[in-house]
This record gives structure tokens, sequence and C-alpha cells, in this order.
């Protein structure tokens, strides 16, 4: 089930946020000197960079490009050199979170409303490396809601699409407008987001081609073939999941 390793004090019952930050510790092991790094967005990316900011605090020499304002802000603010995709285009490591990992490394993201930002940036890194705790896993993603991130424009009419497009393949549950406030959420690009309650999503390639066939569909949360390796805190330890396949070649996979 992959490579396992003991964290101190695992075995004492950590909490979320401890989980959160042993799976960061790990990440930060894969970040060497002079890398050009996709940020993520999330309470467990933004653990990763208060750990990268304590590296380029004595001596580490990365340039990181944030996947929304909100890490920005955090970077910005921790002393994290940042930089922008117009800038520095190619990237060799992405780190971020997710909401659903399953055992090909198929991921749902998109919970904290920065999925467009964060697909763009994965997709420009030679690496993904995703870090979660153990409740992210599961073995048919959909559990949780799925992010699809739609223009204001006709958002009725993406709704009815997406609606249908989904039955098609036998997919049928409540498609809600992200609320904040009392308002709709509205993402940094200017975009809502409905959120799909599908259930399980046994052909997550077919639903992501039948989303993208929406003209109102910006992007949505399925992450197909972007994630290397998956970096997993539990209350027993580490557990490193690797895709045997390179990203986005084929869905077959393995664990080291």
């Amino acid at each position: 089930m992959g490579d396992m390793h003991k964290v101190p004090g695992a075995a004492s019952g950590m909490d979320a946020r401890q989980l959160k930050v042993e799976a960061a510790r790990a990440a930060l092991a894969h970040v060497s000197d002079g890398m050009r790094l996709g940020i993520g967005t999330g309470t467990t990316a933004e653990e990763f960079v208060r750990l990268l900011a304590d590296k380029v605090a004595t001596g580490m020499t990365v340039i990181g490009v944030p996947t929304s304002e909100r890490t920005a802000a955090l970077c910005r603010e921790l002393g994290v050199p940042l930089s922008t995709l117009e800038e520095t285009p190619e990237l060799d490591l992405t780190v971020d979170g997710a909401d659903e990992v399953d055992p090909e490394l198929t991921l749902i993201k998109g919970g904290g409303g920065a999925l467009l930002r964060e697909k763009i940036v994965a997709a420009a890194s030679q690496r993904m490396i995703v870090i979660a705790d153990r409740s992210k896993m599961v073995e048919t993603l959909g559990r949780f809601p799925l992010p699809i991130e739609v223009n204001q424009f006709g958002l009725r009419a993406t709704e009815i699409a997406v609606a249908a497009a989904a039955a098609n393949l036998g997919l049928a549950g409540p498609i809600t407008l992200r609320m904040t406030g009392g308002q709709a959420f509205v993402t940094d690009g200017g975009h809502f987001i409905l959120d799909a309650s599908f259930g399980r999503i046994p052909d997550t390639r077919a639903l992501s081609n039948a989303l993208h066939a929406v003209p109102g569909v910006v992007e949505h949360g399925l992450f197909i073939g972007l994630a290397s390796a998956a970096i997993i805190a539990g209350g027993d330890g580490i557990q490193t999941v690797h895709a045997a396949r390179k990203p986005g070649s084929s869905t077959n996979h393995d664990v080291a």
C-alpha cells in the first residue's frame, strides 16, 4: 500500500492540523534549492507554505507561483519569493492539497474555490505532489461534491446542460450554486462555482469530457493524470503513493 514511515507522536493521536503539517513536511523533502514551485491553495497547502518559509528564511532559494490570491498573500506575509506563470511558465514541482484522492491518483479539487488556477499551475509543472490526510483517500471519487467553475453569463442554462451531461452517464444529484455570506461565491477569475453531488463517479474521464463539452463550463475539479505522487498522513504514519505512469499517459499505477 505504499511506503510507510512512522512520525514521532503519530501513534498518540494527532489532530487534523498535525496530520496536515506532517504531510506538508514530507512534501518539503522533495523541494531542492533553485526550484520553481507551484504552491497550492487550502489548509494543507498553507501548512506547506509555512514550512517552506522557514527554509527560505534559513537560505533556501526558490521561486513560487501561487494558485490563488489567498496563497499569494500568505507567501508575501511569510517572505516566500513569488513569480507568475507569465514570468515563469515552466515549473519543476507543484505541491497542493486535495478534497479526494483515489487509488489511481485522480483527484477532486476545488473545495477552496481555486480549481482553475490550481489545474493550470499543475499542468505547467513537471511533477505534482498531493498532500492530504487519510480521510481524503477513497476507492471511488464522488463522496465530495464535484466543483465545476462556470461563467456567470448563462448560469441557469449551464446548470441544466451540466445536469443533462451527467444524466447521460447515469449520474444524478443536487447541483448547487456555491454561496458565501448570502451571495454567490466568485473565484479569483471572476466565475461562479456549481457543486455537483453526483455520488460515485465510476468513469472520471467520461465525465470530464462531457463537462468540457458544455460551453458555459470553464473548468471542473477532476484532476486526471496530473498527480505523480500523493503523501498521505494518518495516525500510524506517512504513506507515499506513487503513480507508475508518466502523468497523463495512462491510468495504470503502482505504489512503491
